[in-house]
């Protein structure tokens, strides 16, 4: 193996480790525990809790979709992708803690908390994400999304299982320490394993020459230019308006398949965490299994698969008259999700122009976070409007239907051509 080959690979077990790192959030703080704990016991009741949590959702979701395309730009033309992302993983390490010190009846406070954490969490993807193209290459870059996403999954379980025998047996139930302490495991987590990207991954590229004081100006105007020009970069556009839609349904079942299973299904913090662990098993397994079939077939057709099975999942979950047939939902939904997502972010890395990497990926987000407004509102609505989990859950599945059918529009030959025409020197398509 080359020296230079030997360093790539290094990078990208370290990008990889990344996910592996920042799973411990999504899997315990977004999706399974602290979600589940915020709206059992910090809130004053389910109904209000679970609005509140909406709410938290997307104000964070406002919060990343306003403001990371500018970071992006900002980002691409310091070329300080890495002093972000560590601005951004500090920024959730530490609001993650301080989680740890909510009790019942301090929903506001917490939701506050939760919303910084968050924001620092996603801020984060969109460095993170711009770093794929830069360490593969056209030919393995679905392979190398998919290895992270897997990672990811991965991670979330270990997390999970650890974070179970907390719940269970090492520490005590008085003052739901056994749960909070779940908050700092996750602050651990993510700073221990995140140390290697931030010293195996190098930045690329030469700086442009732009005074530190008109950084965001400049961020401002590069965002300004770039829309200015999305019509040279329309198969790029149309992805992410498709993902705007479909990323909006599996956003909410992140935020709210907990909350969904103790509310329709009784089950408590040690429930739920069983419930994460088959999810991640199942999740790991899916990205594992489709890394050779998105570069096999493509990441459009990889996308289409997983958004017809997750609207049959979806909808299965939601009629669930069973814990059986609820589980079953659950694995279909889990074997899905990574493929989606890791499809979802390779995909984009193909269509996009080298110089506009982060500029793109905070796009990327935009176009995930502005959705996420729209699923997390819905759902909590209709749960205040019906008092119905099960309406709620089954109104999720026109995200999935229109997303797949704008992605249909996308044309993935085309959006290739035309990053490589615009690295080339030429126009795009």
């Amino acid at each position: 193996m080359s020296g230079a080959a030997s360093v790539r690979r290094r990078e990208v077990g370290a990008w990889c480790l990344y996910d592996f790192a920042n799973s411990a959030f999504t899997t315990l703080i977004v999706t399974f525990i602290f979600s589940e704990f915020f709206t059992r016991v910090i809130a004053a009741d389910n109904v209000s809790g679970t609005v509140l949590w909406s709410r938290a959702v997307n104000a964070s979701a406002v919060i990343v979709a306003l403001s990371t395309p500018v970071l992006g730009a900002i980002a691409d033309f310091t070329r300080r992708k890495k002093l972000f992302l560590l601005i951004a993983t500090a920024q959730t390490i530490l609001f993650t803690a301080l989680l740890f010190f909510m009790r019942p009846g301090m929903a506001v406070l917490a939701a506050i908390l939760f919303v910084i954490a968050n924001v620092g969490f996603e801020g984060a993807n969109v460095f993170y994400n711009a770093f794929l193209p830069e360490i593969s290459s056209s030919r393995n870059i679905g392979r190398v999304s998919g290895y992270g996403w897997a990672l990811g999954y991965v991670g979330g379980l270990v997390a999970l299982v650890i974070a179970l025998q907390m719940v269970r047996s090492w520490l005590p139930e008085e003052n739901y320490l056994n749960v909070r302490a779940t908050t700092l495991l996750v602050a651990v987590w993510f700073a221990v394993f995140s140390v290697p990207l931030f010293v195996l991954l190098r930045e690329r590229g030469t700086p442009q020459d732009v005074a530190p004081g008109t950084y965001v100006r400049a961020g401002f105007s590069r965002v300004a230019d770039t829309f200015r020009q999305l019509r040279r970069y329309r198969q790029a556009v149309r992805l992410l308006v498709a993902r705007l839609i479909y990323n909006d349904g599996l956003v909410t079942i992140f935020s709210f398949g907990a909350i969904y299973a103790s509310a329709v299904f009784g089950m408590r913090t040690a429930d739920v965490i069983v419930l994460g662990i088959v999810l991640n098993v199942c999740a790991a397994a899916g990205a594992f299994a489709f890394v050779f079939v998105n570069d096999w077939i493509g990441g459009k057709w990889t996308i289409a698969i997983t958004l017809l099975v997750l609207m049959a999942a979806a909808l299965v979950g939601a009629a669930a008259g069973s814990r059986t047939a609820f589980w079953v939902a659950a694995v279909g939904i889990g074997l899905m999700v990574g493929p989606n997502q890791a499809a979802s972010r390779s995909l984009l890395g193909v269509m996009i122009p080298e110089d506009k990497r982060g500029e793109f990926f905070g796009f990327f987000a935009f176009s995930g976070k502005l959705a996420s407004v729209a699923g997390p509102f819905v759902y909590g609505s209709v749960v205040g409007a019906t008092g119905s989990h099960r309406i709620a859950m089954a109104s999720i599945v026109v995200f999935f239907v229109v997303g797949l059918a704008l992605l249909m529009l996308v044309d993935e030959r085309a959006g290739i051509a035309a990053a490589r025409a615009e690295a080339a020197g030429g126009g795009a398509a």
